[in-house]
């Protein structure tokens, strides 16, 4: 029986806690982060409506960045101004950073053991079935009419055969959806909205009737000291980088590439994984794709947004990249790695906070319109050809390790299928499947096989 009375004004140090508990708790991927910010601010907490929550959302979803740490974003903004907005998608991060530098030292200075070595054994065939499931539980969703399904299979082959640049494919695809939306925009309206299922919870402290609090109503100056301070949050850094190191150095180009990521990221962090492993392995040498599946297999088993593998990637290649070693030295390696773990985490999310903060006022005025929506459908049709790709990627590296010459490799062919039974059969949630691949990789080794 739901209560017929607001709750209490939330302090800001309620929040706080609410967002720092949220950071270490946060797994299951974007899916599973929102619907749990769902069950606690909407359905138990009664922070803000059903209504209020889904604008947000459907906001953040049209913005490249992680929607669920953006949305967090959203939400601590709504209720507690800039500030609040700062924490709360800081603290939604930055638990999962930390996690992630030290898991990333673990797997790169002892990751020939046994141990590791057997975990990540049964891992990473298990991470191939995550994203073949990712591709299906997006594409489901996205792709509602053959339009859709031929721009995706075009992005497959596009990427897959041509070796296309991500960031092209997302052109063409914005491009298709703004022209389409004009000329056929039965094709490219939107569907279903996230999570609504008619239930109300109780009045909420920001209701759907209730006036848009005065922060959060538009203002140019508001704007344009956005503008000002986001712009200086990126181009000092940068600036110090270039001019201390030179435009070529690692951290440099770290800083660089990971920006065009933050911005490239439509469709989560399943979409941009391509574009990062494109650049990192293939134009940098950051890493090797083994590392790179490893990576995503330890993002998918820590809290944060899946999108924090970044800070695994900046940690190996500043751990191995001869001009880190250099610059740290032989004996601080970590340390080489943490910065450049740090550095990468600044430039993928600060545009995020930028995105929520300049365009939180403009919400209603984009919100439903067709020219702005449809390109997005678009490119989140792309996305799912990409992901696909992906997946290919991984199940070549991981069925055949040594390429087709070396042999097919049964054990870890037997445990992807064993994943994907578990997570499209039986619903089972990530995480479970991901603990029992690593016990079951574990004891495997340990046996011999």
């Amino acid at each position: 029986m739901p209560e017929f009375s607001p709750p209490a004004k939330v302090t800001f140090r309620e929040a706080f806690i609410f967002w720092l508990k949220l950071g270490f708790v946060s797994f299951g991927g974007p899916a599973g982060q929102i619907a749990m910010m769902h069950q606690e601010l909407v359905e138990r907490r009664r922070w803000l409506s059903e209504g209020r929550f889904l604008h947000a959302l459907n906001f953040c979803m049209v913005l490249p960045g992680p929607e669920a740490q953006q949305l967090a974003t959203y939400i601590g903004w709504l209720m507690h101004r800039t500030w609040g907005g700062i924490v709360a998608g800081t603290l939604f991060v930055l638990p999962s950073l930390f996690i992630l530098i030290i898991l990333s030292w673990l797997y790169i200075a002892y990751g020939e053991t046994t141990l590791v070595a057997g975990l990540f054994f049964g891992i990473k065939p298990a991470v191939t079935a995550i994203v073949l499931q990712a591709a299906w539980r997006i594409g489901s969703r996205a792709l509602r009419n053959k339009l859709l399904w031929v721009i995706a299979g075009a992005a497959l082959v596009a990427i897959f055969v041509f070796a296309t640049p991500f960031p092209a494919i997302v052109t063409a695809a914005a491009l298709i959806g703004y022209l389409g939306g004009r000329w056929r925009p039965g094709y490219f309206k939107a569907g279903g909205q996230h999570g609504g299922n008619g239930k109300t919870w109780g009045p909420a402290l920001i209701d759907d009737g209730t006036p848009t609090p005065e922060h959060a109503l538009f203002a140019w100056p508001r704007l344009l000291t956005v503008v000002v301070i986001g712009a200086g949050l990126w181009a000092l850094p940068m600036g110090l980088l270039t001019a201390l190191f030179g435009w070529s150095h690692t951290l440099t180009q770290m800083g660089w590439f990971f920006t065009k990521a933050a911005l490239l990221t439509f469709g989560g962090a399943y979409a941009v994984l391509p574009y990062v492993y494109q650049g990192a392995m293939t134009h940098y040498g950051w890493l090797t794709p083994t590392q790179m599946i490893d990576g995503l297999a330890l993002g998918e088993t820590t809290p944060g947004p899946l999108i924090m593998v970044v800070a695994f990637v900046g940690f190996i290649g500043g751990y191995q990249t001869p001009q880190m070693q250099a610059l740290f030295g032989p004996d601080h390696l970590f340390l080489a790695g943490a910065v450049a773990a740090v550095l990468v985490t600044w430039f993928t999310f600060l545009p995020s906070f930028v995105f929520i903060l300049l365009g939180g006022p403009l919400v209603e005025t984009t919100h439903g319109n067709l020219n702005f929506t449809a390109p997005l459908t678009a490119i989140t049709a792309a996305v799912v050809g990409v992901i696909v790709n992906l997946a290919l990627f991984f199940a070549w590296h991981v069925l055949w390790p040594q390429g087709f010459s070396g042999g097919f490799a049964l054990v870890p062919a037997i445990i992807m299928t064993l994943a994907g039974i578990a997570l499209f059969r039986y619903q089972q949630s990530v995480m479970r499947v991901i603990v029992v691949c690593a016990l079951g990789g574990l004891l495997l080794k340990m046996a011999g096989v």
